[in-house]
């Protein structure tokens, strides 16, 4: 299990109502979801058994969620993880599930376009703001 599988339907493999990918998106929840967070596998690798979430994940789980029409739950999880910024408004690559502390590559180009896209994407549309 992976969690770029969330991201069947953004690279035109899976059309948004096809009930594949919400069942996809609910092993995701299943297998790799740690309370608020969403790891990219938890298999062991080179380096041991994943400890700190991907962050990029979870903004495309937040994605995933306003796809399936999840919207509220997908907000809300969108300010959880603007919450998790630094004092700058920054992200890391990593975060630890119990301290919060950022950890990896800092700052994180996939992080922030994670926050950038899923912004976009729980945005009011321009024609209906007016």
């Amino acid at each position: 299990m992976d969690a770029s599988l969330l991201l069947l339907v953004e690279v035109g493999f899976l059309a948004e109502s096809d009930p594949r990918f919400a069942a996809t998106v609910s092993a995701v929840e299943h297998d790799l979801r740690r309370g608020d967070f969403i790891f990219r596998y938890v298999e062991t690798d080179d380096f041991g058994e994943p400890e700190n979430a991907f962050l990029v994940c979870t903004f495309w789980y937040v994605n995933a969620l306003a796809t399936l029409g999840r919207r509220e739950e997908a907000r809300t999880l969108f300010s959880k993880l603007l919450a998790c910024r630094n004092q700058h408004g920054l992200l890391a690559e990593h975060i630890d599930l119990k301290s919060g502390e950022q950890w990896g590559n800092f700052v994180q180009t996939y992080s922030m376009i994670g926050l950038i896209n899923a912004a976009i994407r729980l945005s009011i549309r321009w024609d209906q703001a007016f």
